[in-house]
């Protein structure tokens, strides 16, 4: 079945790719907390919806997100989709199976590949800035896997702007392919990339592929007051850990006036975060997580939505504590 109703969609930076605005990612949901039924219903509902960008990981439950995409991706025509996945992080004991060495970036993506069940990704992103190997092998070992087709583009995920002018660096001495996004968290309550990281960004053509944007789903709304919905991520310790330390008081009341502003806008208060999210135009797309279908369906009408500058101002005033 091909798509035929694509959502707003941007270009990644410079780069010719296009994706759309939402973008549905599998970190601590698919193939772990998210049954495989439940979860292809969600998958099918971001493609109903006109999302056609997916973004997952070799690490997101030690392949599984990977292997639950393919499964249900597979039934759709391959050039109307965007995948994207990465690696870095350890997937075996193996001291060669993680980091950003030639041979781990080769045989891990060789591994995704065979659980996406494509011939190539769309994006293959550098999870992590890895210390221990020469830039010089990590750009080239990704020019290679370019160049061979297996993935169509590059990116690096939680860089900062010194290793993404190093690696730029060093793919203009190489004469290599470029990488042309970065995947930081970015929402509401979690601005740092705004200061140093977008600005260099956008002056060198990486755009930003945004990574939770609702906040680990603080943003939602449905942690006011401190409460823990009965089976509510905040309430697993193996899928809370990440949430938990941002339920402040500061950010709970924070969240509380900007459900204020929502309503009065006539939005859901998610809608609300992701479109301010993807009101900065260097960022290409937001990363939304969904364990109910209804979820994607909402998360859905924040793409090509532009927010009123006295809106935004207001905005402003409760996040800076005014």
């Amino acid at each position: 079945m091909a798509l035929t109703d694509y959502l707003s969609c941007r270009n990644v930076g410079r780069s010719g790719l296009v994706v759309s605005e939402i973008s549905l990612g599998s970190w601590l949901t698919y193939g772990a907390a998210v049954n495989d039924e439940t979860a292809a219903d969600c998958l099918r509902t971001a493609l109903d919806e006109g999302i056609f960008f997916f973004d997952t990981a070799d690490v997101y439950n030690q392949g599984a997100a990977e292997s639950v995409l393919g499964r249900v991706l597979s039934e759709q025509t391959r050039s109307d989709l965007v995948i994207a996945t990465k690696a870095f992080f350890p997937m075996s004991d193996n001291p060669n199976d993680r980091g950003l060495s030639r041979k781990h970036l080769t045989e891990s993506l060789e591994k995704s590949l065979k659980r996406l069940k494509t011939d190539y990704v769309d994006l293959f992103q550098c999870h992590r800035f890895d210390p221990n190997v020469p830039m010089e092998e990590t750009v080239r070992a990704m020019d290679d896997l370019v160049r061979s087709g297996k993935t169509l583009y590059w990116g690096v995920s939680l860089w900062n702007e010194e290793q993404i002018a190093d690696g730029l660096r060093v793919a203009d001495e190489l004469g290599a392919v470029r990488p042309i996004s970065n995947q930081p968290p970015y929402n509401m309550l979690e601005r740092d990339v705004e200061e140093r990281v977008i600005p260099f960004c956008e002056e060198h053509g990486l755009g930003q592929v945004v990574f939770s944007p609702l906040c680990e789903g603080i943003l939602t709304g449905k942690y006011s007051g401190g409460k823990l919905p009965e089976g509510s991520r905040a309430t697993s310790e193996t899928y809370g850990r990440f949430l938990r330390p941002r339920m402040t008081e500061r950010n709970l009341d924070v969240v509380d006036r900007l459900a204020g502003v929502a309503a009065e806008a006539g939005m859901t208060l998610p809608a609300l975060a992701l479109a301010w999210a993807l009101r900065l135009s260097n960022v290409s797309a937001v990363i939304i997580g969904a364990s109910r279908p209804e979820q994607v369906r909402e998360n859905a009408k924040a793409a090509g939505v532009t927010l009123e500058r006295d809106l935004l101002q207001r905005i402003e005033m409760i996040l800076s504590g005014s």
